[in-house]
């Protein structure tokens, strides 16, 4: 439990009866959503402001768990459901087809969804363009759907193609990346996304062994990552493969611009009182989110002036203090929160200040 929440997160995320638990096992394709009670109350505290539209964004829409709980516990609450993964749409938008047009879902990458919105005929994204939104939620990272299929190769504990594609419609594969970057490029790459301390040598050997054979499945990459790195850094910070893999897989799908682009978009998109969460898994994502909140937090006004000059005001106000996570009954009930880390804002004046 974190010490520098401004909550109780024992009683903001309660545990689910055993029943409970199963119906949601059985719904989310065997995983829980991560903090899904406390997701829901910040995303409910924007909803409740007087002249909120009552419209909130999921843009990591997954199976639609947090969607569903928001939409069957707030009857005000209305959501635009973004997933660039189309049939985890198709799936998701079956599964909250009760709720009727108080859903629409947007098959596009999360930081393009006010385009769609602005571009969709659907009177719920039409009036999100106009009036603007009462929050927003972004659970980064992959969902556990996607490394549950093994075709997608997401996982390095499986023999499978190299594509990592959050969208397999479009864009490079992990294979591509492997197979036509530079040295140079590709070490960046898994220092800079994967913060693995051997990327130079790792980058070597996936040049000296593609030209031999192009990469084209997980296994023979994580035989190559076994041999390079050394036997005693294998023995400590989890599977030897984890950070190649993470680094491949936010490398094809630009995760990390997509983030970047995303916090300036929502905090438009908010109207006083809307709030905005962000679930990161990694420190990369955890600190762009703090950064970026920081900036929208903080007044621009000269230093050692009394009061905030017109227009120096912050725009934004934390609702959390540091990253909240999850408790220690919470990661008992579902171990994939115990690497969550959780920040909201609030917007508390108009104006662009993102």
């Amino acid at each position: 439990m974190n010490n520098h929440t401004d909550v109780d997160t024992e009683r903001a995320t309660p545990i689910l009866s055993t029943n409970q638990r199963e119906r949601d096992l059985q719904e989310n394709h065997g995983h829980v959503p991560v903090l899904r009670d406390r997701m829901v109350e910040l995303l409910r505290r924007g909803i409740a402001v007087d002249g909120a539209t009552g419209i909130a964004v999921d843009g990591t829409l997954g199976a639609g768990g947090h969607t569903e709980h928001l939409l069957a516990t707030d009857p005000n609450a209305r959501v635009i459901g973004v997933d660039r993964d189309a049939q985890a749409l198709k799936d998701a938008t079956a599964r909250l087809a009760p709720f009727g047009d108080r859903f629409v879902g947007l098959n596009v990458r999360f930081d393009e969804w006010m385009e769609a919105a602005s571009c969709s005929s659907h009177p719920l994204c039409q009036e999100a363009a106009a009036d603007g939104i009462s929050g927003a939620l972004f659970d980064l990272g992959v969902s556990s759907m996607q490394l549950d299929q093994e075709e997608r190769g997401f996982a390095y504990k499986i023999d499978a193609p190299l594509d990592m594609r959050m969208d397999p419609s479009r864009g490079i594969t992990a294979a591509d990346v492997l197979n036509t970057y530079s040295h140079g490029d590709l070490a960046r790459v898994l220092k800079t996304y994967g913060e693995e301390k051997f990327a130079g040598k790792i980058a070597s050997a996936v040049i000296r062994e593609r030209e031999k054979e192009p990469f084209t499945r997980s296994g023979r990459l994580v035989e190559l990552l076994y041999d390079t790195i050394p036997a005693p850094a294998r023995r400590h910070g989890g599977h030897p493969a984890k950070r190649t893999f993470q680094a491949l897989r936010v490398e094809v799908n630009q995760e990390l611009r997509a983030l970047e682009q995303v916090i300036p978009v929502t905090a438009d998109a908010l109207h006083v009182g809307g709030v905005m969460v962000f679930m990161s898994y990694q420190s990369l994502e955890d600190k762009i989110v703090k950064k970026a909140l920081a900036r929208l937090t903080t007044s621009t006004n000269p230093p050692g002036l009394p009061v905030d000059l017109p227009g120096t005001e912050p725009h934004f106000a934390l609702v959390t203090r540091g990253s909240e996570k999850a408790s220690k009954k919470e990661i008992d009930q579902n171990p994939r929160a115990a690497s969550v880390r959780v920040r909201a804002a609030q917007r508390v004046l108009n104006g662009d200040r993102s």
